[in-house]
């Protein structure tokens, strides 16, 4: 019983046995989807002759490192693309958008949003307003920006078809970031990236895929992106991948990438992995499961905030398309307490208690809750919002549920008390 290991008030327990009681028969979907994934991911790694050689890594300039290009092949594989870079060079989700970005643009190109404005540390790459301004933004190289801001939630279909005949990119990021909306569905990219194309045959359609990767059974490029992009201390590093992240998709883009990656002329035959493969080949491996984990946590929250008369988006009866569960608590105090509460609840750093901080790259002040084992990993039961009204809280990640079902205890408990 959970309550012989924290401090868990009678009510919320009652709570959490409504919870686990509707939650089942969503549960039951979530491990359908987790086979299908990890069939697959076994299939990539027989398929490609994975053997224990190509997880040693290499020393300086990298060059024929076997284990390095393996794993390329691996995750290209098991997304359905033609090539891939799946590296430990990238330094976050946002430095591969970056580097993808900059690989496919140039001077007098235009790179069209078309599900919005991007997340906010991506406005400091494009060059939006002020920032990353001075320190070399695509609009200081000549790259134009324009975007179809979202209508009623949803991509404006009509406004993309207008702009995408002037872009270059087309720009889709599969999850909400901040925004109050639901993560889109494989149906809808797949609409967004017809009308753009239909519109402008030679566009390249670039998704954002941070948080979205294996919550289905197939990823965007089989609905027809070029190119999708995210990081390893998210769903595909399987909370083992120490750092990282990936492009993937057709391969001359992908070698485009590779050359901005590394340098021009050098592309992907450079980049020692050092001792980190067998880390990126054992989080890979593990990634549909620990996704699935992390699902559970995301609909098991959600169920748990709407007993408590919370409004979470989603619901927990919808399909899942990331793994991030959202709420306004319409209270600083609240924000701050849940934040707290996934703190109290983490097995690393347990003891900490998180405050609001200015935090490079964002507008607002940001609270992040994160006791994980690998610094800002958000596969890990994280949580994290701006401190701006209606002081939503974004909920995320969970390496497995049982552990991730207590932080989310404790974290309602934390920021609600006890009822009058």
């Amino acid at each position: 019983m959970i309550e012989q290991f924290f401090d868990i008030s009678p009510y919320y327990l009652e709570l959490d046995r409504k919870a686990m009681e509707l939650c089942a028969p969503e549960f039951a979907k979530v491990d359908a989807i987790r086979d299908q994934n990890q069939w697959k991911m076994l299939r990539a790694f027989t398929d490609n002759r994975v053997a224990a050689n190509h997880l040693t890594g290499s020393t300086g300039y990298g060059y024929d490192d076997a284990g390095r290009d393996k794993l390329d092949q691996v995750f290209a594989q098991v997304v359905g693309a033609e090539d891939a870079l799946c590296r430990s060079h990238f330094l976050s989700g946002t430095h591969a958008l970056t580097v993808a970005l900059f690989g496919l643009l140039r001077a007098g190109d235009c790179l069209l949003a078309a599900t919005g404005r991007p997340y906010d540390t991506l406005e400091g790459v494009i060059g939006i307003g002020n920032a990353g301004k001075g320190f070399g933004t695509l609009a200081e190289y000549g790259v134009r920006y324009d975007e179809a801001p979202l209508k009623d939630g949803q991509p404006d279909y009509e406004l993309i078809a207008q702009k995408a005949p002037h872009a270059k990119v087309c720009h889709i990021q599969r999850s909400r970031g901040y925004s109050s909306r639901s993560a889109f569905d494989l149906q809808t990219i797949e609409k967004v990236i017809k009308t753009a194309k239909q519109a402008n045959p030679d566009i390249w359609v670039l998704v954002d895929n941070c948080y979205g990767e294996f919550t289905q059974t197939a990823e965007p490029t089989s609905v027809g992106a070029d190119l999708i992009v995210g990081s390893l201390i998210k769903n595909p590093g399987g909370g083992i991948a120490p750092t990282g992240g990936y492009v993937a998709g057709r391969s001359e883009l992908v070698e485009l990438c590779a050359h901005r990656l590394t340098a021009p002329g050098t592309g992907r035959e450079l980049g020692c992995t050092l001792d980190a493969l067998r880390q990126l080949y054992l989080g890979l491996y593990y990634a549909p499961g620990v996704t699935a984990e992390a699902i559970k946590t995301s609909i098991y929250a959600s169920c748990l905030l709407e007993l408590l008369g919370k409004n979470p988006l989603p619901r927990y009866t919808e399909p899942r398309n990331d793994i991030i569960t959202s709420f306004e608590t319409n209270d600083p105090k609240a924000m701050v307490g849940f934040c707290q509460g996934i703190q109290a609840g983490s097995p690393v750093d347990s003891y900490v208690s998180p405050e609001p901080y200015a935090m490079p790259g964002y507008t607002s002040e940001v609270i992040m809750a994160a006791g994980a084992f690998t610094n800002g990993s958000s596969i890990e039961l994280s949580c994290d919002g701006p401190m701006r009204e209606p002081y939503t809280v974004y909920l995320q990640g969970g390496l497995n549920f049982a552990a991730s079902r207590a932080g989310v205890l404790t974290a309602v408990q934390k920021a609600f008390g006890q009822p009058e």
